[in-house]
């Protein structure tokens, strides 16, 4: 049977939440029955390329930036012909403004994967996105909200050849067989704690000794790239006024990005680097996440984070204000606790409940992973997929 030769077209391969999926689905999906590439433009020095080819993806670079892919339609169409390309997937704007001009001079069908609602893009984006969007198959949105976003700032129904373009959600999913707790035996443990129930699953006591990390410390975290939607200033504002009421609590931020300068800065002058840790971009998130009682968030926007999903699929529970399709995951008082974007401070006391109360926390922490077991599995989400790259197929073939 001849395979199914998808091609993921994306800028770049940061270690964004949209980038990590491609190999995250990749080894999920029938690879008796489809085949993966994926073409990408501007390289970076920490990327997730030895990650994609390790999921049995052929990776390509056709070097570009941003307004350069205009002059990429070409190179493109060029590659997708003599690939034998079936399905092109493009994920954010770029990408997808790309695909549907490649889609303009060749028969293969697009589908594009928003990550974010279209009012956080910057103008090009925003109108680039919005003037090319009929021009594709399906749309997928990773969340309700971002499914809305699409809708809302469509400038009409969109047609594409005879047919109505569909949006179709699929939330983000989690390899939850991969995603677990590392556990250890308590007995092991030497140090006595003040709250015993937080060594379960505590994981890990090598990491904490590198990190200098007491082992009956109580570890708030957080894994993102250090970019303006986190508000990671807002984070550390909001774990000063935590280590007041409690002192014995560490901070873990894994990551990189544009701010990392500025918040060593704000650590630094708050007098309290010892309970910082910033321990940049890291490959094998499991060991940290193992680690973390509670993953704290503060972004004023999202999709639906990757990272959130795996934490929580480490039984970490969340504390996160309720940007983009975090709502539709954590279930306030269930998994964790939410507060409105702008009413974050209120984040901190719910820190402190789950710190000062072990039971509930194990209550959540358990609720959490079982949530994304059952809702936001990566099984699931693959499944979604494969239904969307088959439906396309069978319309090119009408056609």
């Amino acid at each position: 049977m001849l395979k199914i030769k998808v091609l993921h077209l994306i800028k770049s391969l940061g270690r964004g939440g949209a980038e990590k999926l491609i190999p995250e689905t990749a080894m999920v999906h029938h690879q008796d029955k489809f085949e993966f590439h994926c073409l990408y433009f501007y390289h970076q020095e920490k990327n997730i390329v030895d990650e994609l080819k390790a999921a049995g993806i052929q990776v390509h670079l056709i070097p570009s930036g941003n307004l350069g892919l205009f002059f990429q339609v070409n190179k493109v169409r060029d590659f997708a012909k003599e690939k034998g390309i079936d399905i092109i997937h493009a994920h954010l704007p770029w990408a997808g403004i790309l695909a549907r001009f490649v889609g303009k001079k060749l028969n293969i069908p697009i589908v594009y994967t928003e990550h974010n609602t279209w009012e956080r893009y910057n103008k090009l984006s925003y109108w680039g996105n919005r003037m090319t969007f009929k021009q594709q198959d399906i749309a997928i949105a990773v969340s309700n909200e971002v499914a809305l976003s699409m809708q809302l700032n469509s400038m009409v129904d969109p047609y594409r050849r005879g047919g109505r373009m569909k949006i179709k959600v699929i939330q983000n999913g989690v390899n939850t067989d991969v995603f677990r707790r590392q556990l250890i035996d308590p007995s092991l443990i030497e140090e006595p704690s003040p709250t015993p129930p937080f060594q379960r699953g505590a994981g890990g006591i090598n990491l904490k000794n590198q990190l200098q990390i007491p082992l009956s410390s109580i570890i708030i975290g957080i894994v993102a790239v250090f970019r303006d939607q986190k508000r990671l200033w807002i984070w550390i504002e909001l774990a000063l006024k935590i280590l007041e009421k409690c002192p014995n609590t560490h901070f873990l931020l894994v990551g990189d990005g544009e701010w990392r300068e500025r918040l060593e800065k704000q650590i630094k002058d708050s007098g309290k680097e010892n309970h910082f840790h910033l321990v940049g971009v890291q490959t094998q998130v499991i060991p940290y996440l193992s680690i973390m009682e509670i993953y704290l968030s503060t972004s004023e926007f999202e999709g639906l984070p990757i990272a959130m999903l795996e934490a929580m699929s480490c039984e970490v529970p969340v504390v996160a204000t309720r940007a983009g399709g975090i709502g539709e995951v954590v279930q306030h008082g269930v998994q964790g606790y939410l507060s409105e974007i702008e009413e974050y401070e209120e984040l901190v006391d719910y820190c402190i409940q789950l710190i000062q109360k072990p039971e509930l926390h194990q209550m959540m922490s358990l609720a959490a992973r079982e949530r994304v077991v059952k809702q936001f599995s990566m099984t699931r989400m693959v499944e979604e997929l494969e239904g969307v790259y088959e439906s396309v197929i069978g319309k090119s073939v009408e056609q």
